[in-house]
């Protein structure tokens, strides 16, 4: 990230990426050309400054370019009035013919913490449905259910601090180099200043989380709770549990025991289970034991599980065996994928909530019912998100309200998603894009204002809530959600509960509520901001990233929780839970013979309608990717840069090979990221299986069988166009947006006898032209074409019938260019970087689009480790995450 000096005011906010919840200060250079300097924020307690490849490419996601400005409805422009009265009378028809079962809402952690309260709100105080969920469903939902079943209370008890205190940090499911990246820094220079802390990573993958593991344990996916039985197990046989913490402070051990020895008898029966040596197996346990301050950090392999909450409470089980929670450097600690995931579970975001951590009990529901003055108040649990499209899917539900996110790309079995928005009555979709896979199915598209335009509230990891503040103006008719959402319910009648001034009045009716009848007589709940219910917009405005609870006891907020050994259970008690090794419900059979895990890559986000804009975040992995073993790629006979297709019993899609030993031979693994707008057929969500936790609901996006073969295309394309040309005219195609230009990767399964029948194909005005450079070699499927623009290169393409290996960063600068050399037009048709001129190869440092072979010069020149390659390129030198990859490139 380069820092620049302005003299320009700087604004305060926060990242709109991962839950690690960053402070951000922004200074905008000019409003109307949405021009903004992006850096971290040195007094922000997640980040002290830091910022990853992601938060620092920010300032290029905020311009005009793919924004919903305007209401639409049936795809016609219409009025916020029109919108308005027609979304209430179609709503209110529904409910009035159906019930209000018949409606429901789903959201996102993008949303601020006041979105979220708004449209909970609305949905179950005021139309009556418990069918409202959120996406955070997808990513936090089994933690919260771990948590409740082990706290009493979905309460993170540990802190971003705890990662200094700690002797021994543990991620699980966790690629924490790439998707926290700033957590991942701090716990690497933790470990720097503390030789004594050991770093245990276990993860089926050898990501670059590695990097600083001192012992990596790649289990087979799903066996997770088998491993930590075997800990459980081990504990106890050892003496090692804290008999006096456990009498005070917690209940059911003995039972819990009694499953763990029954299904995991010895260490060397989990590690059979697990894939592992049982000398992996008794490394860890011995570890664990060992440590005084022992802190797991767990994720997405955790959560995104059949039996994900078990996983969570088999981690909890061994923490409170050894009275490792609530203590500086020790506990379990669940690190959300979402900014605001936390704060949707603050508000009642997942369908079987109801608002401010109450649930739909009787009493609970009697109290909420009476704050929000709502006697139509849902009194049950609604439907989650994989049951919720599949109500829509057959009829049963009749309109859906989607918020900031992307469902036919991120859920499983994604054309079932699809097919039930293409069956659904009325479809409503709030965004701040245009155009989605999700928004293409929309009857009314609602323009929402985008980060940086919004104000409001997000809580990350920690339970820290800090300001997402605004500083610049909304671009067209575009309205903060919670404002969609509010005029809404006054056009329905409801004015008197939805007359808001602000987002601060808001906020202040949520901190009001978390504190109302929050007490031991009544309903005590760990989750309350009540001091704050009285900020007057001034102090709202200026508000502190502060971690809740946020009392008159604690007004300056409470780092730990679960210090005293006091839970949020009726006993006051913590829970063991018992835990039974559950085989995942679909297995490998010789139809589908791999399994297919899915997760985050370093430079992108969810379904790229953001991090897409940014183009050095382009750069990194520019494609959909598939992860296979040597012995996997050769036993499927798939080379290396191949497209593969992926296929299960739900769906297929196609990818790129990268044939890699960071995985097991019997496993593959695909981004989650790409979708129609950027990749025919790249979207993995119709290939995942939509098998659920039965606890949490979340979905199993680790464990899919598939089978994999060689896509034998008759051509394979590579095409560089100013404008941007349909993805239809290829089987597969891919845009990658560049600073100046956009990037194709092409091939078809369809001949081409010349390159014209493809052009014709895209209906790109450019095509017409007559071309300036044009080479031709039809018998052996060779065609190569070039239109420039006077001395300005304007569109090239490359068409053989095998993969192309030319070299694309150098094209792609040829696009900044207003005139080409004599060297570059006569090297222009070969594709390869002229002599005279560096070749930088594959960007590996997207914070300063530094490539693999400027890299390995480097290296090669002198510079033997990577502060060295870092002072010599500015590799590695921001957000460090590549710093993994530059050791793998070089060897240092």
């Amino acid at each position: 990230m380069e820092i620049v000096k302005t003299n320009h005011p700087e604004t305060k906010t926060t990242c709109a990426y991962c839950g690690v919840g960053c402070g951000i200060s922004v200074s905008v250079l000019s409003d109307e050309n949405r021009k903004i300097i992006v850096k971290g924020d040195r007094t922000h307690p997640s980040n002290l400054g830091k910022l990853c490849s992601k938060g620092a490419s920010l300032d290029e996601t905020v311009g005009p370019a793919t924004r919903l400005l305007n209401p639409e409805i049936d795809g016609k422009t219409v009025s916020w009035e029109t919108a308005n009265s027609t979304i209430a009378s179609r709503l209110q028809h529904i409910i009035d013919e159906h019930g209000a079962d018949a409606v429901g809402f789903y959201l996102s952690g993008q949303l601020l913490t006041e979105d979220y309260y708004i449209a909970n709100k609305f949905a179950k105080g005021f139309l009556g449905t418990g069918n409202i969920d959120t996406n955070s469903r997808l990513c936090m939902s089994s933690s919260v259910a771990g948590y409740k079943r082990a706290f009493g209370e979905d309460t993170v008890p540990t802190c971003y601090d705890d990662i200094e205190h700690s002797d021994l940090i543990t991620l699980v499911g966790s690629n924490t180099a790439w998707c926290h990246p700033i957590v991942f820094q701090r716990i690497k220079h933790a470990k720097e200043r503390n030789p004594a802390l050991k770093v245990v990573v276990i993860d089926p993958r050898r990501t670059d989380a590695c990097d600083i593991a001192d012992l990596h344990l790649p289990l087979k996916p799903g066996t997770d709770t088998s491993l930590y039985s075997a800990l459980f197990n081990y504990l106890n046989e050892q003496s090692l549990l804290d008999d006096d913490y456990i009498a005070k402070h917690t209940e059911n051990l003995q039972l819990a025991l009694d499953v763990a020895e029954q299904h995991t008898p010895t260490m060397e029966h989990a590690a059979t289970i697990c894939g592992l040596s049982s000398h992996q197996v008794k490394a860890f346990c011995h570890l664990f034991a060992a440590s005084d301050k022992p802190l797991t950090l767990f994720s997405q392999g955790v959560n995104q599980s059949t039996y994900g909450t078990d996983k969570v409470n088999a981690i909890t089980n061994c923490h409170l065996a050894t009275g490792k929670m609530g203590k500086p450097g020790t506990g379990a600690f669940s690190i959300t994928g979402q900014p605001n995931a936390m704060g949707g579970r603050e508000v009642g975001g997942l369908s079987n909530q109801l608002a401010a951590h109450m649930d739909f009990t009787p009493q609970d529901t009697d109290r909420v019912s009476r704050f929000w003055n709502a006697p139509n108040i849902a009194t049950q649990s609604g439907l989650k998100t994989i049951e919720m499209f599949e109500a829509a899917r057959t009829g049963k539900i009749k309109a859906l309200w989607i918020m900031a996110t992307n469902p036919v790309v991120s859920l499983p079995n994604a054309d079932l998603v699809k097919e039930a928005l293409q069956r659904c009555e009325l479809v409503i979709v709030s965004d701040c894009v245009a155009n989605t896979d999700t928004l293409d199915l929309a009857h009314i598209k609602l323009p929402a204002q985008g980060w940086g335009e919004k104000d409001g509230t997000v809580t990350n990891s920690e339970r820290r809530i800090s300001r997402q503040r605004k500083f610049l103006n909304p671009l067209g008719a575009a309205k903060p959600d919670w404002k969609i959402v509010a005029d809404i319910a006054c056009t329905m009648g409801f004015s008197n509960a939805f007359s808001y001034k602000n987002s601060a009045d808001i906020f202040r009716e949520h901190a009001q509520l978390s504190g109302f009848e929050n007490d031991e007589n009544q309903s005590f709940r760990l989750f309350n901001i009540s001091q704050l219910s009285t900020l007057t917009d001034t102090e709202y405005d200026n508000l502190s990233p502060t971690q809740w609870p946020i009392t008159l006891e604690k007004p300056a907020g409470t780092e730990r929780l679960f210090h005293d050994g006091i839970f949020c259970t009726e006993s006051k008690k913590a829970n063991f839970i018992p835990i039974k090794y559950k085989k995942p419900a679909h297995q490998l059979d010789k139809d589908y013979p791999l399994c297919l895990n899915t997760g985050r890559i370093r430079d992108q986000w969810h379904t790229m309608t953001r991090s897409a804009l940014a183009p050095k975040l382009n750069a990194h992995k520019p494609e959909p990717f598939i992860e296979i073993h040597p012995t996997t790629a050769s036993q499927f006979n798939v080379a290396e840069n191949t497209v593969v297709k992926v296929k299960s019993r739900w769906g297929e899609m196609l990818a790129r090979a990268n044939i890699t030993t960071t995985i097991a031979q019997d496993q593959v693994f695909v981004p989650m990221h790409w979708n129609d707008q950027f990749a025919s057929k790249g979207r993995i969500g119709p290939v995942v299986n939509p098998d659920t936790d039965p606890v949490s609901g979340q979905p199993e996006f680790k464990h899919t069988p598939v089978n994999i073969q060689p896509a034998k295309f008759k051509w394979y394309g590579l095409c560089f166009s100013r404008n941007s040309i349909p993805l239809s005219a290829a089987a597969y195609a891919i845009k990658i947006p560049a600073q100046n230009v956009y990037r194709y990767e092409l091939a078809d399964f369809q001949a081409l006898s010349h390159w014209e029948h493809w052009l014709t194909r895209t209906e790109n005005s450019v095509m017409v032209k007559e071309p300036s450079l044009e080479y031709s070699d039809a018998g052996n499927g060779i065609f190569r074409w070039a239109l420039l623009s006077g001395e300005k290169l304007e569109f090239c393409l490359f068409v053989q019938p095998t993969p192309i290996d030319l070299d694309r960063p150098w094209l792609t600068k040829l696009f900044d260019k207003e005139t080409l050399s004599d060297a570059e037009r006569t090297s222009l048709l070969s594709g390869k970087t002229p002599p005279d001129v560096e070749d930088t190869g594959q960007i590996i440092c997207a914070c300063f689009s530094v490539g693999a072979k400027t890299i390995q010069k480097a290296f090669a020149n002198g510079c033997r480790n990577t502060i060295e390659i870092g002072e010599s390129t500015r590799a590695g030198t921001n957000c460090g995450s590549c710093i993994p990859e530059i050791r793998t490139l070089t060897g240092c």
